[in-house]
């Protein structure tokens, strides 16, 4: 099969969400899947050496930090483990913090420990992966990851608000600029995924599930017209976005194990109107919320919902969405519409 495929991929802490879109192609016809994470691959590969008695030796890059519960829990049960200064971020900002969880900071492996490696994309691994389903390694890849910031003597919560914050007051809100060919310096993990890619396209993903909305025509013609709001429900994360013609005008971001349907739905009705500020969704143990002056005037009445926890708002006034008739592949949907807008081209 042709080498000249698009790898597009949504890093999550559970599942890695892939679609190879091939030039061509009809998109139904486009290989897709729904594999474990690497940090659910990690995890699996700590559990399996703690009960042999093995020490570890993390080492590679800053990735997504799903394998913290399973460390924690090998750690309390007297594991032995060292990580190197540069993976290390993929569980604190801070490398006091590392080591008060019980984690000697190494920049090379201690005798008799085994090394594992860390990173959300493995050329190897995807390589091998690629060549069993019959494909031939990418031209370009896109892959999207969820990016805390970095933040150390700060709020976790205030930092990666920060990062939404920068978008909408620096970048004019333009859909366009969610997706980077060269991310901020301060989005470490997905500058750590760019270097790891090696060439291709980042972004985090909440602006993934965004762009994924407007990967569905009608959606995004309806946006150019009225204003909408998208709301990606995903399993740590519920983030909302007022758009209208080709711009960001408001970010609301919470915490989904915080919510149920009814406070998610109240906090989108205030958002909408104009009427929810950052202190009171911080101050509810949320990220924050912030809507530009532009969005004076702009009824953003239709409500479009995606995300693994989407049912949390069922009943409700809104429509769930299927972009690419795969809800699980929004976010690389997403990753492919933004790739087309960044270049100014038609999908």
């Amino acid at each position: 099969m042709s080498d000249q495929g698009i790898l597009c991929l949504d890093i999550g802490s559970g599942t890695q969400d892939v679609l190879y879109f091939l030039d061509g192609q009809e998109l139904e016809n486009c290989p897709k899947f729904v594999l474990p994470s690497p940090a659910m691959q990690v995890s699996k590969r700590i559990a399996e050496l703690d009960s042999a008695g093995q020490s570890i030796y993390f080492y590679g890059r800053n990735m997504g930090g799903g394998f913290f519960r399973t460390l924690r829990k090998c750690l309390d049960k007297g594991l032995r483990a060292a990580i190197h200064p540069d993976a290390a971020y993929s569980l604190s900002d801070s490398l006091d913090r590392i080591r008060e969880l019980g984690l000697e900071i190494a920049r090379h492996c201690p005798y008799g420990y085994c090394p594992v490696y860390l990173s959300d994309y493995d050329p190897g691994f995807w390589q091998s992966f690629l060549v069993q389903a019959g494909l031939g390694y990418p031209r370009l890849i896109l892959a999207c990851a969820q990016d805390h910031g970095f933040h150390p003597n700060s709020s976790n919560r205030l930092g990666r608000f920060e990062i939404w914050r920068k978008f909408l007051m620096k970048s004019g809100g333009h859909v366009e600029k969610l997706i980077f060919s060269s991310p901020p310096q301060e989005m470490t993990r997905l500058v750590s995924l760019k270097e790891s890619i090696g060439s291709g396209f980042v972004a985090d993903t909440g602006a993934a599930a965004l762009l994924g909305a407007l990967f569905v025509p009608e959606v995004e013609e309806l946006s150019k017209e009225k204003g909408i709001c998208v709301v990606n429900v995903g399993n740590s994360h519920a983030v909302a976005f007022l758009v209208h013609a080709g711009r960001v005008h408001g970010i609301l971001e919470h915490h989904t194990g915080l919510l149920n349907g009814q406070r998610l739905w109240e906090q989108l009705e205030l958002f909408r109107q104009k009427r929810l500020n950052s202190e009171q969704v911080f101050e509810d143990k949320g990220h924050g919320c912030l809507i530009l002056e532009s969005a004076s005037g702009i009824d953003f009445r239709a409500v479009f919902v995606l995300g693994p926890r989407r049912r949390m708002l069922e009943g409700y006034d809104c429509r769930f969405l299927c972009p690419g008739g795969d809800m699980m592949l929004a976010g690389c949907f997403g990753m492919l519409k933004g790739y087309y807008l960044f270049r100014g081209q038609a999908l």
